[in-house]
C-alpha cells in the first residue's frame, strides 16, 4: 500500500483492512461502537497493536488472574515496567522477563539483542539500575545447520548487546528439543536495584504538564511487531523481516545514565519506555493509568527517515526511546540533563482531563480514541479447552524404565546431551564481571550478585523443564516454580518473587488452552504453597510453525535474598573427607527424562510426581542447615539424574566422589524424581546437619579426582575427572564444529 494513500474509513471496512491487522469482524465492530464512527487507518493501527494478544492478554486474562500477585514485601506487583519487591534497609529489588520470540526467528542477532534492550528500559524506567541479565533459550537439535545459526547467532545478539551496555549477563538456561525447530524461544529478564525513595511509575498526570520524547529518533523499523508476535510463524513470516527492530546498544547506555538521572529531578512526573506498540503503548498506558488524557503534536516527533505517516510514527518500535512527562516550566532541567548525555529531547504534547489520545500531525487531527479503550477495554476471551488424546494415553502408561547395558557409558552420553551438557561455549561470550559484583558466575544452580555497602547479595535463575509440562501440564506447572525454587536455596538465598513468560502454541486450538490452563493452575498452587508472588511477566501465544506447537514452556525467573554473604553456597563439592548427602527419594521416574529421550528417541508416560508440602519442607530444612554453617556444596538433582549431579559437582574442582547406590542401578543413577538435592557436609558437622535435614549418607569426596559408583558392596564403574569433563565440554563446541 502506499505511503501516501491510506484507505479510507470505509475502505477500511469493506475491503475488511483491518483483518490484515489481526482484528476480528466481531472487534472491529467493537472499535465502531466505542468511537461511534468508523476509525480511520491511523485508528484502526492503534486499536489492532493495544488489542493484540502481545499488549492486551486478551486470550490468557483470564488465567492470569490465578497468580497470587501480592505479600507484605511486594512493592509493585504487575501493571508496571516491572515488579519490586522490598529487601530491607529502603532498598529493593526489581525484576522482570520478557520474550522476543518470533523476532529472533526471523533476526537471530537483532531479535535477542533488542530483547535485551527492551527489558533493560522496563528496569531502568522503573527509577532502578540494572545489575544483571539472565536469559532463558530454547532451540531445536544441534544436529540442524538452521539451528545451529539461530543458536550462534541468538547468542551472539545477547553478548553483542549487553556486554556494550555494561550490565553482567550472569545466568541463564539452553535447552534443545526438536519441537523448537522452528520456532526458537528467546527470553530474557533484567534485574535491578532500587531505593524506595527512587521507584517512579509510568503516569501521565497533571493536566498540562508536558509530554517529552527522549531518546533515538523514531523509524520505520518494528512496525506491526507487537501485531508479528501475535500470530503463527509459517513461510511467509520471512516477509516480515522489516517487523524486526534494530539495537543500538551504546544509545540504550546514554538512555540508561540519562533516565537514571532524569528520575533524581522532582520536575519528573512519569516515564515509561516505549516497548511493544511504541509511542501507542506508552502514551495510551499512561493516560489510562493516571484516569487522564493526551495530546501529540506528531510533526515534533524526532524521525529518521522521511514522509512518515501519523500510522507509522505510533506503531513504529524503534530501541531505545523513552516517554516522559514533566511538571509544565521544568522542561529546561529535563533537556539539559538528556542533552549533557548526548542525547534528543523534544516536547511532543501535554496532558489533558478528557481520557482521550488525540494526535495530530500537518495540521489535521489524525486520531481520536479513548484510552481506556485502547489500554484496558480490550476483549477478553476464555478460549475453548479440551485435554489432548495424548495425555490420557501417557497417563495410562506404567512408569518403565528405558534399558541400560553399560551404566558409565550412558552417564558419560547423559553428559553430552546439549540439553545437560556445561553451557560455557554461551557465557563464555558473555561479560559476567562487569560492575564487579558477581560474586556466583554463570554455570552453578543460581547467579549470586552482592549488594555494595551491604552485607547481603541477591540469588537469581531462570528455570522450566517444558517435557513434563507437554506430558502433564498441571504437574510440570508445579515442578517448574519448585525447581527454581531449590536454585535459588542451593545458593543460600530465600525465595523473594517470581517473574513468568508463558511461551505457548496457539490459544485457538483447544489442546492448546488447556495446557495454558493446567499449568497456570499448577504454578498458582506452587505460588502460594512456597509464597512466592508473581509479579510481572508477559505472555507469548502463537509459538507454532506449520502447525507444529512448541512444548508448553512457562519460563520462571525467580529472585532469592541472601541475608549475609556467608551464606552463599556453591554446586562444587570442596574437600576430600566431606560427607555427601542424598535429600529426598528416588523412584522409577523416566517420563520426559534424559534418559528417556536418549535411550527411546522421544517423550511419553507421566511426568515424575511432585509433593509441594514434602517439596517445601525440604527446601526449609537445607536453607536452615546452610545458614547455620554445616553445609559445604549443595546442587539440586534435575535433567540426568543423580549421576549427573554427582558428575556436575565434581567436574570443576580438585576432587572426585565415591558413592554408593542401590541394587536398582537405572533408577538410582538417571531417574528424574523431585525434591531431591545432593548435599556435603564437613564429617565434624554430621550430627548437627542430621538434626536439622532428613538426608541420607550415599558416599564421600575423594581426593582422587576420580567418580566411582558402587551398588550395595561392589563397584559398578569408575570415570575419572578428565572422562566426564570431555564429555560435558566438550559437548556443544563440537556439535557447532561438526558440518552435519
Amino acid at each position: 500500500m502506499s505511503l501516501h494513500r491510506e484507505p479510507t474509513p470505509e475502505m477500511i471496512k469493506e475491503q475488511k483492512v483491518y483483518a490484515e491487522m489481526g482484528l476480528t469482524d466481531e472487534e472491529f465492530g467493537m472499535v465502531e461502537s466505542i468511537l461511534g464512527r468508523l476509525p480511520n487507518y491511523t485508528e484502526i493501527g492503534l486499536f489492532s497493536v493495544m488489542w493484540s494478544e502481545h499488549c492486551s492478554y486478551k486470550n490468557s486474562k483470564v488465567l492470569l488472574k490465578k497468580f497470587p500477585v501480592t505479600g507484605e514485601k511486594v512493592l509493585q506487583g504487575p501493571g508496571e515496567g516491572a515488579g519490586i519487591i522490598d529487601i530491607g534497609d529502603e532498598q529493593a529489588v526489581v525484576f522482570k522477563i520478557e520474550s522476543h520470540n518470533h523476532p529472533s526467528a526471523i533476526e537471530p542477532y537483532q531479535g535477542a539483542a533488542t530483547g535485551v534492550g527492551g527489558i533493560l528500559r522496563d528496569v531502568f524506567s522503573m527509577g532502578a539500575r540494572p545489575i544483571s541479565i539472565l536469559n532463558s533459550l530454547r532451540f531445536g537439535e544441534l544436529t540442524s545447520p538452521k539451528v545451529k545459526y539461530l543458536f550462534e547467532e541468538v547468542v551472539a545478539g545477547i553478548a553483542g548487546y549487553g556486554n556494550c551496555v555494561g550490565v553482567p549477563t550472569v545466568g541463564g538456561e539452553v535447552q534443545f528439543d526438536p519441537c523448537y525447530e522452528g520456532n526458537p524461544l528467546v527470553n530474557a529478564m533484567c534485574v535491578g536495584l532500587i531505593d524506595h525513595k527512587d521507584i517512579k511509575k509510568g503516569q501521565a498526570k497533571g493536566v498540562g504538564n508536558t509530554v517529552m520524547y527522549v531518546g533515538a529518533s523514531t523509524g520505520r523499523d518494528g512496525i506491526h511487531g507487537a501485531t508479528f508476535a501475535s500470530e503463527e510463524l509459517s513461510e511467509a513470516s520471512e516477509e516480515k523481516r522489516p517487523a524486526v527492530q534494530v539495537g543500538d546498544p551504546f544509545m540504550e547506555k546514554l538512555l540508561l545514565e540519562a533516565s537514571l538521572e532524569i528520575i533524581q529531578s522532582d520536575a519528573l512526573v512519569g516515564i515509561q519506555d516505549m516497548g511493544a506498540a511504541g509511542l501507542t503503548s506508552s502514551s495510551a498506558e499512561m493516560a489510562s493509568k493516571a484516569g487522564s488524557g493526551i495530546v501529540m503534536n506528531l510533526d515534533e516527533v524526532p524521525q529518521r527517515e522521511k514522509n512518515m505517516s501519523a500510522y507509522e510514527m505510533m506503531l513504529s518500535e524503534s530501541q531505545e526511546r523513552m516517554l516522559i512527562v514533566v511538571k509544565k516550566g521544568r522542561e529546561a532541567e529535563i533537556r539539559e540533563i538528556v542533552e549533557k548525555w548526548g542525547l534528543m529531547c523534544r516536547e511532543i504534547g501535554y496532558v489533558t482531563d478528557d481520557k482521550k489520545l488525540r494526535l495530530l500531525h500537518k495540521g489535521e487531527v489524525v486520531a481520536d480514541v479513548p484510552v481506556d479503550a485502547l489500554a484496558e477495554d480490550a476483549p477478553v476471551y476464555h478460549k475453548p479447552s479440551k485435554e489432548p488424546a495424548y495425555y490420557s494415553e501417557f497417563q495410562a502408561q506404567e512408569n518403565a524404565a528405558p534399558e541400560v547395558t553399560d551404566a558409565k557409558e550412558t552417564l558419560i552420553n547423559l553428559l553430552s546431551q546439549p540439553t545437560i551438557a556445561s553451557k560455557e561455549w554461551v557465557y563464555d561470550q558473555y561479560d559476567y564481571m562487569v560492575q564487579t559484583n558477581t560474586v556466583v558466575s554463570p554455570g552453578s544452580d543460581a547467579a549470586v550478585v552482592r549488594i555494595r555497602g551491604t552485607e547481603k547479595a541477591l540469588a537469581m535463575t531462570t528455570d522450566c523443564n517444558s517435557r513434563y509440562l507437554y506430558l502433564d501440564p498441571e504437574v510440570g506447572g508445579k515442578i517448574a516454580i519448585a525447581e527454581a525454587a531449590r536454585n535459588i536455596v542451593c545458593s543460600g538465598a530465600e525465595p523473594l518473587g517470581i517473574t513468568d513468560c508463558l511461551n505457548y502454541g496457539n490459544p485457538e486450538r483447544p489442546e492448546i488452552f488447556w495446557q495454558l490452563e493446567k499449568s497456570t493452575d499448577g504454578m498458582s498452587e506452587a505460588c502460594r504453597a512456597f509464597g512466592v508472588p508473581v509479579i510481572g511477566g508477559n505472555v507469548s501465544l502463537y509459538n507454532e510453525r506449520s502447525g507444529e506447537a512448541v512444548y508448553p514452556t512457562p519460563t520462571i525467573g525467580m529472585v532469592g535474598l541472601i541475608e549475609k554473604t556467608e551464606y552463599i553456597t556453591t554446586q562444587n563439592f570442596k574437600e576430600a573427607g566431606d560427607v555427601i548427602y542424598l535429600l529426598g527419594e528416588t523412584k522409577k521416574e523416566f517420563g520426559g527424562s534424559e534418559l528417556q529421550k536418549l535411550v527411546e528417541g522421544r517423550i511419553f508416560g507421566k511426568a515424575p510426581a511432585i509433593d509441594l508440602e514434602e517439596e517445601k519442607k525440604r527446601q526449609q530444612q537445607l536453607l536452615e542447615a546452610i545458614r547455620a554453617g554445616y553445609v559445604q556444596s549443595a546442587h539440586d538433582i534435575a535433567e540426568g539424574g543423580l549421576g549427573v549431579a554427582v558428575a556436575e559437582s565434581m567436574i570443576d574442582g580438585e576432587v572426585g566422589a565415591s558413592v554408593t547406590i542401590g541394587e536398582d542401578v537405572v533408577t538410582d543413577l538417571f531417574a528424574e524424581s523431585q525434591s531431591r538435592f545432593i548435599v556435603t557436609v564437613k564429617k565434624e558437622h554430621q550430627a548437627q546437619f542430621e538434626q536439622i535435614v532428613d538426608a541420607k549418607v550415599i558416599g564421600e569426596v575423594t581426593n582422587d579426582k576420580v567418580l566411582t559408583i558402587a551398588s550395595n558392596n561392589d563397584v559398578l564403574f569408575t570415570a575419572t575427572q578428565e572422562e566426564l569433563a570431555t564429555a560435558w565440554k566438550g559437548a556443544i563446541p563440537c556439535l557447532l564444529k561438526s558440518k552435519a
